[in-house]
């Protein structure tokens, strides 16, 4: 929501101290100009990045304008989940869980927690490692290595999307120099005609350089900050795990294991240890 309400505030302080020293609104109006720019830019993002990374990043953008998912009542139910799992576990034997980690999307477990099914990659980071942790019987710093690997790459996957926009953002300024010159072309055409028609062309010509910083300072490099921000945040949320994992193969008892991937939380968004306790007995 914040971030739309930057742009409407960039929007508006650009737009308003553009009227007050006495400019024409219209003269800005220049569609052809948006196609070049825009329409080039679409074409570059696509020609450069990967048709995966291409859908990742549409499918992060409701995030990026309504918030992150990860939000206190998925952390509740992460840290409950890795609860159950340990308690359930150390109770009954490995053996009592095992249907839960082979197919998670059919277990009343998994399925008691549905902000958090709905996380597929992070499902099967769960269930991957939970599965290595139950059949190798690894020592902690071995496991813990084996995890370090994965949440490296998970990490760069996370950033970028971010990475990607920020790559457009550095483009846009070049597309509006483009648009420009393009602009110029048509005005030297038009030498000899009226001077109104000319001025006009030279005005388009320039409101292309303008469009291309405004895009890229104003709405798509803040967009890419937020972007990789989003992926930061996501990755404490495996860092957590990893916490927790790696504290019950070192032999913490479940409350302990869960309370260190507890402190690895974002700490606006983490809830207290009264709420997770609170939490977690209906799941034991």
């Amino acid at each position: 929501m914040f971030v739309i309400v930057g742009m409407v505030i960039v929007i508006i302080s650009v737009v308003t101290g553009y009227m007050a020293s006495h400019g024409e609104l219209i003269a800005l109006w220049q569609p052809f100009e948006v196609l070049i720019i825009c329409g080039s830019a679409l074409g570059a993002f696509m020609v450069a990045n990967p048709w995966h990374l291409q859908k990742r990043i549409f499918k992060l953008m409701p995030q990026a304008f309504l918030g992150s998912r990860h939000n206190e009542r998925y952390y509740l139910g992460l840290m409950a989940l890795m609860y159950t799992l340990f308690f359930r576990s150390r109770q009954e034997g490995f053996l009592a869980i095992e249907d839960h980690i082979e197919a998670p999307y059919e277990s009343e477990l998994f399925q008691s927690f549905p902000d958090l099914l709905r996380d597929h990659e992070m499902v099967e980071f769960i269930t991957d490692n939970y599965r290595i942790f139950i059949l190798t019987g690894l020592p902690a710093h071995e496991f813990e290595a084996i995890i370090d690997a994965e949440i490296e790459k998970i990490a760069e996957d996370l950033v970028a999307p971010g990475h990607a926009v920020n790559k457009v953002a550095e483009a846009l300024p070049g597309f509006g120099i483009v648009a420009a010159v393009l602009g110029i072309v048509i005005t030297m055409g038009s030498i000899g005609g009226a001077m109104e028609l000319i001025g006009a062309h030279v005005a388009a010509a320039l409101v292309g350089t303008f469009l291309g910083v405004f895009f890229a300072y104003g709405f798509v490099g803040p967009l890419a900050s937020h972007l990789e921000g989003l992926g930061e945040h996501e990755l404490k949320a495996y860092n957590a795990v990893k916490a927790c994992l790696v504290s019950t193969v070192s032999g913490f008892s479940p409350g302990a294991a869960v309370e260190t991937g507890r402190k690895l939380l974002p700490s606006e968004e983490r809830p207290s240890f009264a709420e997770l306790a609170e939490y977690v007995r209906a799941y034991r």
